[in-house]
Parts: C-alpha cells; structure tokens; sequence
C-alpha cells in the first residue's frame, strides 16, 4: 500500500497531467479557457477572482520554497526566522486564496445564470481545490504549533519535501511519506488527484499567455477617404465610407 500510494499514484497523476493537457490542446482548443463568466455578475467577481489568484500566486510559491529548494540550501536562514515567515506568509496566502474561492463558489451558486453554466466537472474541481487549501492551511497551523498533529512538531522539510523532489528525480522514497502525519499525507494525495483533474477543467487557462503579442505585427489603420494634397491615383472613398454631408450633395 505505501508504494502504490506514494509512487504509484503520484506517476499516474502526474502522467495524466502531461498526456491530458496535450490531448486537450491538441483535439479541444476552443475548449481551452476559463469560459468566463463575467457578463453575467462582475460585483463579486471583482472581488473574489483577485483574491483568490494573487493568493494561490503566494501559495504556489511558498511550495516552491518549501519543496523544491532543500532545506540546506536556506541553512543560512535561522530556523526561527524561516520558521515564522513560513508559517505567517503561508497563512496570510491560504486564507486570502480561501475567502476568494469561496467568493467564486457563493457566486457560481446563487447567481443563477452563472450556476446554469457550470459543469459538473467545474463542481468536482471547486471540491479538490478547496480541499487543498484547506488541508495545506491545517498543515500550517500545525507547523506553527497552534494545532497538534502526529506525536509532535513535524518538519515537512526533512520529509514530505525529500519525496516530493524524489519522484521527480525518479527515486522514489515512499517510506517518507509514511511517517508523516495524516493531514500531510491527505493533503499530499488530494493535490496530486486535483493535478490529474487540472487538464480536463478550467484550469487549463494557467498555461495560457498572450506571448504572440511580443511579436505580432502592428495593426495599421488607414483612412479612405480623400485627404488634401494626395496625389494623382488615390481612390475614390466608396460610398459606403462617404461622409453624411457628402452624401447629401
């Protein structure tokens, strides 16, 4: 059981990630947005869509920090300093990303055109991302001390962050997250469900930019009507074009 959930699981996710976004590109490319629902209610969303993006953005990279970078890579860091930051930036983000999500869902549920829009796959979505940030923020507040988990104070540096660089390293340490306590380990195999949904939902629109604006030509507008001082051959504005007044005379 610990290799199928802590390897085994984790492979599947990830490679339905990478299969599953390449398929939807590939045979769904009208499909890829966040079929905005702006048109229908933008007074709460003006405020939860903010909210919760820009906190997701400090979670996310909170994550980077914690799971990517080893911990001897911040060993200069005093551990009460790295400690606080982590635990203060990392509630200050979860909670704003959690007030706007629940924004988002309040919204899609009680304005009624919005909520005839949404899929079930929306639903299922809305569920897993929830579940994420809420488990990542109990997490925090267990790092913090304020709530107890396992048989005391857990360093996710030493642990869960060793798995989760192994995996990508193709070695695997599965026994790493088996010691570690149960809101870790949930939290662990909900984000990596929630990884496997990502390309069949919504999400997808984080992979998208407007990088062919750096490089696309400039629109170039041109009148057509008859300027003074153009020369021989100019055209004649057709009367489509033509002024009111010149078509009156």
């Amino acid at each position: 059981m610990t290799t199928f959930l802590w390897v085994i699981v984790p492979y599947i996710c990830l490679a339905i990630f990478v299969v599953g976004h390449f398929w939807r590109y590939r045979y769904d490319k009208f499909g890829w947005t966040t079929r905005s629902s702006q048109l229908y209610e933008d007074r709460l969303l003006r405020w939860g869509s903010p909210m919760f993006h820009f906190g997701m953005l400090w979670v996310v990279l909170g994550h980077f920090l914690g799971l990517v970078i080893p911990k001897s890579w911040t060993s200069f860091i005093p551990e009460g300093i790295y400690h606080s930051i982590a635990v203060v930036g990392g509630m200050l983000a979860g909670v704003l990303a959690l007030v706007g999500v629940s924004i988002l869902i309040y919204r899609r549920r009680m304005t009624g055109p919005v909520f005839s829009a949404t899929t079930p796959m929306d639903k299922v979505m809305y569920f897993f991302l929830g579940a994420v940030i809420l488990l990542g923020m109990v997490n925090t507040l267990s790092s913090s001390g304020a709530i107890a988990v396992g048989d005391g104070h857990y360093d996710y540096r030493e642990g869960v962050s060793v798995w989760f660089r192994s995996i990508f390293w193709f070695q695997p340490q599965p026994e790493l997250m088996a010691d570690a306590p149960l809101s870790f380990q949930l939290h662990a195999l909900v984000a990596f469900i929630l990884f496997a949904l990502w390309p069949f939902t919504r999400l997808v629109h984080v992979f998208s930019a407007p990088l062919g604006y750096v490089t696309r030509p400039y629109i170039v507008y041109r009148s057509r009507d008859a300027r003074p001082g153009a020369g021989v051959g100019t055209r004649a504005p057709e009367r489509g074009w033509d002024r009111p007044e010149l078509q009156r005379k």
